[in-house]
C-alpha cells in the first residue's frame, strides 16, 4: 500500500515546480470553524455632500457586507460610517476589506466600484497629494495634468494599471490590482514632483510591448524606457550676473569715494541750489533729445528706399568708339540711299 502523506507529496510536488502557475487558494469557512474570537471595528468620517448618496446606497452596503457577516452602520448626525465584525464572521481579514470600502465611499469612489475591494485579488490605495505641493496654483494645475483633457490622461493610466481611479480633492483613489496600485502611485507622486505623466504612460506601455516578446522577456528593458531630464533650474541657484573669481590679494579692497567725496572732485560740492537744479534739468533734456532722435530716425527708416540690384547682364562693355569708322559707315550708307531713289524714279 502507498502511503497516503507520500500520495499528497507528489500531488503538492507538481505545482511547486512551476511556481509561477501556484495560485493563493481560497479562504472558506471550512478553514476557520470556531470563527473570531474577538470583536473588531472600524468607523471613517464623511463630507456632508456625500450624505444623499449614502442614504441611497446604504441597504446595499449592508446587503454586500452582510454576505460576509460584517455589520454596517451609518450615523447621519456625526457623519461617520461604522463596520464590526459579529459571532459568524470567520474571514479575519475581511473586516480590514470593508474598512477600505467605506473609506473608498467617503471619498467620493461609486457603490459599484468600492464593492470589488472585498474580493482578495483587488485592493486599495488612497493617495494624499495636498502636502507634495506648497503652492496652491502648481498644486492645481499639476492635479488637472493627472486628469489631462477631457479626463484622457486619467483613462489611459486606468487602461494601463487595470486600476479604478479617482481624483477627488487632496486626494486621489485608486482599486485594482495590487501590482497596478504601485504604479498608479508612482505616476500619481512623480506628476505632483513636476514629471509629466506621459514619461511613466510610456513607460508602461513600452513595458506592455517587451514582455510579449519572448527573447527580451527576462532582460533589462532600462534601455528601451524613457528618461526624463528635469530642467527647471531654480532662479535661486542661477543668479543673473555669474561672478568671477579675482585672483587673491592679502590686501584690503580700497575704500570706495563718498558722495561728498565725488561731489567735491566734480565741483558740483560748491553749487547752489538753483544752479544744481539747472543742471539736473539740462542734462534731463539732453537725453530727451537724444530720445527723440533715435525715434526721428526709426521713423525714417521705413521710408529709405532699398538698394535696387543692377539689371544689365553685361559687366564688361567695351566703351571705347572709333569716331572716323562711324562716320564712313554712315556716308556709304547715304551714298547707297541716294542711288537707290535714283534707280527708282
Amino acid at each position: 500500500m502507498i502511503d497516503s502523506s507520500e500520495d499528497e507529496s507528489q500531488k503538492i510536488a507538481g505545482p511547486i515546480e512551476n511556481a509561477w502557475e501556484l495560485k493563493v487558494p481560497e479562504f472558506k469557512p471550512e478553514h476557520n470553524p470556531h470563527g473570531l474570537l474577538e470583536e473588531s471595528s472600524f468607523a471613517t468620517l464623511f463630507p456632508q455632500y456625500r450624505e444623499q448618496y449614502l442614504r441611497q446606497v446604504w441597504p446595499l452596503v449592508q446587503k454586500t457586507l452582510g454576505e460576509h457577516h460584517v455589520k454596517a452602520e451609518l450615523d447621519v448626525i456625526e457623519g461617520s460610517m461604522t463596520v464590526r465584525t459579529t459571532r459568524k464572521t470567520w474571514d479575519p481579514y475581511i473586516i480590514i476589506k470593508a474598512r477600505d470600502v467605506i473609506k473608498l465611499l467617503s471619498r467620493s469612489v461609486p457603490f459599484e466600484q468600492a464593492k470589488r475591494v472585498l474580493d482578495d485579488e483587488v485592493g486599495c490605495d488612497i493617495i494624499k497629494i495636498g502636502k507634495l505641493t506648497r503652492n496652491k496654483e502648481k498644486f492645481v494645475k499639476r492635479r488637472q495634468r493627472l486628469i489631462g483633457p477631457n479626463g484622457c490622461t486619467l483613462k489611459s493610466i486606468e487602461l494601463l494599471t487595470n486600476c479604478y481611479v479617482l481624483v477627488q480633492g487632496q486626494t486621489v483613489s485608486a482599486l485594482g490590482p495590487y501590482k497596478g496600485l504601485q504604479q498608479v502611485r508612482k505616476i500619481v507622486e512623480d506628476t505632483m514632483k513636476n514629471i509629466h505623466p506621459i514619461y511613466n504612460i510610456k513607460s508602461l506601455m513600452i513595458k506592455r510591448e517587451l514582455a510579449k516578446d519572448p527573447r527580451l522577456k527576462n532582460e533589462n528593458w532600462e534601455r528601451f524606457l524613457p528618461k526624463f531630464v528635469n530642467k527647471n533650474i531654480s532662479k535661486r541657484k542661477q543668479p543673473k550676473k555669474k561672478k568671477e573669481k579675482k585672483p587673491y590679494t592679502p590686501f584690503p579692497p580700497p575704500q570706495q569715494e563718498s558722495k561728498i567725496d565725488k561731489e567735491l572732485a566734480s565741483g558740483e560740492y560748491f553749487l547752489t541750489k538753483e544752479q544744481k537744479r539747472a543742471k539736473k534739468q539740462k542734462e534731463k533734456d539732453e537725453k530727451h533729445a537724444e530720445a527723440a532722435k533715435r525715434r526721428e530716425e526709426k521713423r525714417n527708416e521705413a521710408f529709405i528706399p532699398p538698394e535696387e540690384p543692377s539689371t544689365s547682364k553685361i559687366t564688361n562693355v567695351n566703351t571705347s568708339v572709333d569716331v572716323a569708322a562711324l562716320k564712313q559707315k554712315i556716308l556709304k550708307a547715304r551714298k547707297g540711299s541716294k542711288i537707290f531713289h535714283k534707280k527708282s524714279s
